[in-house]
């Protein structure tokens, strides 16, 4: 049976590496593929431009809050599955503004879950209807050094208005399906990096400000370690989840590459020191000398760190990208693709940048 798929902000980073999965390995799927993106400064429509031209596919620029437009595309294209990508997702703008985090990915769920439940009960609750919520691992909190990774069972402890607000809407996913039955999967993945990722995250950051010859901004000691996911991982996690989970599972999904905020910038740097001349780009200066140190973020988690064996051992799934392949691959993607992230440095992205670390 087809896939009808809403896939929501799936002209950003994680969502449209993930269209671009689903339509390459889907060729023959009639299924409707719909993206529906608000198109905000992280949503790119450049993203998907390559796949307007399939007949199944279509991007609706419009936002997740507005339930008459959810209502209507989960009806006129006969939706049967809704993968929510769908966030504010940026720490360091939901400290400057957490208003919008809290609308987008709270209220904005709610609203997705409300409608896809109608829909559903509308159709006499289908067996084959899913809902795939994509959270993160930032709603277990920070751990110490020598704590155990996070499980599934691990209590929620968020500490930025980020993570707090995706924590509520993993509750609200959690609570349509104990409560109305409604066939809902959880994912909580770690810090994904690869392609088309928006130049505010760590890693096209660094890329770019060596490439521009600007400083790199490490906050505090740089010490912070992160479980790394290359998107393309992420992505066969998601379909594995959505086609083998039972409705009301719940998924980590991780790396199994903890590293630390320091020693990326400082691979980041060699391996920008040995990719760009040897593209013929000639960098205004030595990378190591850009790093900059700025005062740490308010409640910065110090270490995040997933165990996946739950999603191994259920449905067989394992990342197939180690760290250092896929960093370099992703290194070269950002050095290939000038024309796809210069647009993105607007005066609005200047101006945060210039908000958020120029007074550090």
């Amino acid at each position: 049976m087809s896939k009808h798929v809403l896939i929501t902000g799936g002209a950003g980073f994680i969502g449209s590496n993930f269209v671009r999965h689903w339509c390459k390995n889907h060729p023959d799927d009639n299924g409707r593929v719909v993206v529906l993106d608000i198109l905000g400064y992280a949503g790119n429509p450049a993203n998907v431009a390559d796949l307007e031209e399939q007949e199944r596919f279509s991007l609706v620029k419009g936002d997740i809050c507005d339930r008459s437009l959810v209502t209507e595309l989960l009806t006129r294209e006969k939706i049967n599955t809704i993968i929510h990508f769908a966030a504010e997702s940026h720490v360091d703008r939901s400290i400057l503004g957490p208003a919008a985090f809290v609308q987008t990915n709270v209220v904005g769920t709610f609203t997705l879950l409300e409608a896809f439940r109608q829909h559903w009960e509308a159709q006499a609750k289908p067996s084959h209807y899913r809902f795939l919520h994509v959270s993160t691992d930032e709603v277990y909190g920070s751990l110490a050094a020598d704590d155990p990774a996070f499980t599934e069972t691990t209590p929620y402890a968020p500490n930025s208005p980020y993570s707090a607000s995706k924590a509520g809407s993993d509750h609200l996913a959690r609570a349509y399906f104990h409560t109305y039955g409604m066939p809902t999967l959880i994912t909580n993945c770690s810090n994904n990096y690869g392609p088309y990722q928006f130049p505010e995250k760590l890693i096209p950051l660094m890329c770019l400000n060596i490439l521009l010859g600007k400083p790199l901004p490490v906050y505090g000691d740089g010490q912070n370690v992160r479980d790394w996911l290359h998107v393309s991982d992420h992505c066969t996690a998601i379909e594995t989840v959505l086609n083998q989970a039972n409705p009301g599972d719940v998924y980590n999904i991780g790396g199994n590459n903890q590293v630390k905020n320091l020693d990326i910038v400082h691979q980041l740097c060699d391996l920008m020191g040995e990719l760009a001349p040897a593209m013929g780009m000639e960098l205004p200066t030595a990378p190591r000398e850009l790093i900059t140190f700025v005062r740490d973020r308010p409640g910065h988690d110090r270490r995040y760190a997933m165990d996946i064996s739950k999603i191994e051992r259920d449905l067989g799934w394992s990342p197939a990208y180690n760290f250092e392949t896929g960093l370099r691959q992703t290194v070269e993607w950002y050095l290939q693709h000038r024309d796809w992230w210069q647009p993105l440095l607007s005066e609005e992205y200047k101006g945060y940048y210039a908000k958020l670390y120029g007074q550090r």
